[in-house]
């Protein structure tokens, strides 16, 4: 399969969406592996949307433009982690989390994560980490990748974060892998890797959604 890199420049106004460490985020550009779109699994019926920006259960989220996850001894040669944020309309518990994560190599397994918000980033961690394992291959959609957690309460107004990273050592931290974007650009810009002219989502958003139980 084949995937580009692209480095690219970040503002944060307008546009939250972003925490890397290290190198800063890297963009990718994946060929689809497959056409066929498959529905996702199906979410558990006790718990509601706290929040979302999946699209429709066979168009959930772009699968050929992606955010880099990685760790320390991985192909890419340094951690990159990520954080989707997130602000609850109601007074809340967060019991589940579902990402549009997908692998490419190492080992096959992802952590996931509900922080805090601090001066606009993610502080303190609130539940997790979650090793979440067998992702899907990057260029398919529509199969989430699935944290539970142990309810955790989040305030109506407030921002948190669901991070994504590998471990700094020892198993995973090999992982190479993709949190594909949301899958309707809300703004659209273009990027060359030497091979031509492609669009994008300049917007960006990692693909996600929150589900608990309201109040």
């Amino acid at each position: 399969m084949k995937k580009t890199l692209l480095l690219v420049c970040f503002w944060t106004l307008g546009n939250p969406a972003l925490f890397a460490q290290t190198e800063g985020p890297r963009a990718v550009h994946i060929t689809e592996k497959s056409a066929i779109h498959v529905p996702p699994q199906d979410a558990p019926q006790a718990l509601s949307k706290i929040y979302t920006n999946l699209g429709k259960p066979t168009d959930l989220y772009n699968d050929t433009q992606a955010w880099t996850i990685s760790g320390p001894t991985s192909d890419i040669g340094f951690p990159l982690s990520l954080a989707l944020p997130f602000t609850p309309k109601s007074n809340s518990h967060v019991s589940q989390v579902q990402v549009a994560m997908q692998y490419f190599s190492g080992t096959n397994q992802v952590n996931l994560s509900i922080y805090g918000d601090t001066s606009g980033a993610p502080g303190t961690l609130l539940a997790g980490p979650v090793t979440v394992k067998n992702l899907p291959a990057a260029g398919t959609c529509c199969t989430l990748a699935l944290a539970n957690f142990t309810p955790v309460a989040v305030t109506a107004g407030t921002r948190y974060w669901v991070v994504a990273d590998a471990p700094s050592s020892g198993t995973g931290s090999d992982f190479d892998g993709s949190w594909d974007w949301v899958a309707k650009p809300v703004i659209l810009v273009a990027g060359n890797h030497g091979a031509g002219w492609y669009e994008f989502n300049g917007n960006a958003l990692p693909a996600g959604e929150v589900l608990g139980t309201i109040p």
